[in-house]
């Protein structure tokens, strides 16, 4: 009975906080391209094996980036990359802006980005870690029912960056970050309560906002 009382008494201190730190919406439905914003990009960086940008990452980024006023054309990575294929495997592909000049001579790359106008690369490249995990949760069932008590709890950090590239200038736009931690908690009296921190959104959201800041899309 103390245990449950404790375990109550920890739940009521620690949902409030937690769920101030969850952020819930609807996708916005995606409109055509409009010319004038432009056209770009969404690359992964992916020098070091088992540590490549969570692929949904990169669709959340790109959802947001033609949600608001200005819509550019974002075209498929996958698309893209084959295209251009071998240039941007991850051997062959530019490390640095000043590789940019290299890069546009080589078969066939030239030709295509300007053909398909692309104005801007843009080189995403972070994921999100879980840092640590605790608490306790057992589940059980018996004549009178099925039931869970307890509490666990994990902490995960989404760090990401966006490198912009200018392809008309051959350039290097700058970077900026997106850097979300949040604790997810189980609690559980008889019905497991998930509350989760979906830091990935939240840094998508932080990232696609500065982007567009950036390049003048709002």
């Amino acid at each position: 009975m103390i245990h449950r009382k404790n375990a109550l008494r920890w739940m009521r201190l620690i949902a409030p906080a937690m769920l101030l730190g969850l952020a819930a919406g609807v996708a916005p439905t995606v409109a055509p391209a409009d010319e004038e914003a432009g056209s770009l990009v969404l690359l992964r960086t992916s020098y070091l094996a088992g540590n490549r940008t969570e692929e949904a990452f990169v669709r959340c980024v790109s959802k947001k980036l033609r949600s608001g006023a200005k819509r550019p054309d974002v075209h498929p990575e996958r698309q893209f990359v084959d295209e251009l294929y071998p240039w941007l495997e991850p051997r062959t592909m530019p490390r640095e802006s000043a590789d940019l000049g290299e890069f546009m001579e080589r078969p066939g790359v030239g030709e295509a980005i300007r053909r398909k106008g692309v104005r801007y690369m843009v080189w995403l490249s972070g994921q999100t870690l879980r840092e640590g995990s605790g608490g306790s949760l057992s589940c059980a069932a018996g004549p009178g029912g099925a039931g869970c008590f307890g509490v666990a709890w994990w902490q995960n950090n989404s760090e990401y960056t966006a490198s912009v590239w200018d392809m008309n200038e051959l350039s290097d736009m700058g970077a900026m970050q997106a850097n979300v931690r949040g604790t997810s908690v189980i609690p559980a009296l008889v019905i497991p309560v998930p509350i989760i921190a979906r830091t990935r959104e939240k840094a998508c959201d932080s990232l696609a906002s500065q982007l567009r800041d950036y390049l003048e899309l709002d």
